[in-house]
């Protein structure tokens, strides 16, 4: 499991939407060691949400789906069956009729984690999953994570939480607008390093012209 940390603005949701194609990069390519875009599972964060949609628990989880079924693939009685399991898994078993925005904040992400368990990707990338929810659902969700990176599949987090970091995340990538390390979490998560991200994002000019790579 990899956390991705740094200050705010410093990328980490960009690299995340680059990964799963949301993103197009303004120079190079990005290698995703041969996987298709259908087997990486993407959280965002709730910000990006319209909670007020007029859409159930249970079909957002169903969403999860997607890749599997297509546009005018249809949901049978087993699908339902798993997408009610998804959200047993998450704790939240008889919330299936409820509209998503008569949620709290933590209900709303348990639902979002049990969309990403339906989605069964190998890669599960997941941007600020535990921000703004009550320490219970912290722990409960912690505990899917766990769950899923014994079952081999490759988990990347953006978090700002070190003590998250330091106690479930034995591998930390650090950026502030371009890599400051990768490696062991204990070897990053310096003082030193936590100084230069800072410096390096306070020294960034929004105003600037993007950088693009040189052919040559």
């Amino acid at each position: 499991m990899t956390a991705v940390v740094g200050p705010n603005g410093s990328g980490k949701s960009t690299l995340l939407k680059g990964i799963t194609g949301i993103l197009r990069p303004l120079g190079g390519h990005i290698e995703r060691g041969g996987l298709r875009i259908s087997q990486i599972a993407y959280l965002p964060q709730q910000a990006e949400i319209d909670r007020s949609f007029p859409i159930t628990v249970l079909d957002l989880v169903a969403l999860g789906l997607w890749h599997r079924l297509g546009m005018f693939g249809g949901m049978k009685k087993d699908l339902w069956e798993q997408a009610g399991q998804a959200l047993a898994s998450v704790g939240l078993e008889g919330f299936e009729r409820r509209a998503i925005g008569e949620l709290s904040a933590g209900q709303f992400q348990r639902v979002l984690f049990a969309r990403v368990l339906l989605q069964d990707c190998p890669v599960i990338l997941l941007d600020e999953p535990f921000t703004a929810i009550d320490t219970r659902t912290t722990a409960d969700l912690l505990d899917v994570v766990q769950r899923w990176h014994a079952e081999n599949r490759t988990i990347i987090a953006v978090l700002h939480n070190f003590d998250q970091v330091r106690s479930y995340f034995p591998k930390t990538l650090m950026i502030a607008r371009e890599p400051i390390g990768w490696g062991n979490t204990t070897d990053i998560l310096t003082p030193e390093n936590l100084q230069l991200a800072r410096q390096m994002s306070e020294a960034w000019d929004e105003s600037a012209a993007a950088c693009r790579r040189s052919q040559a």
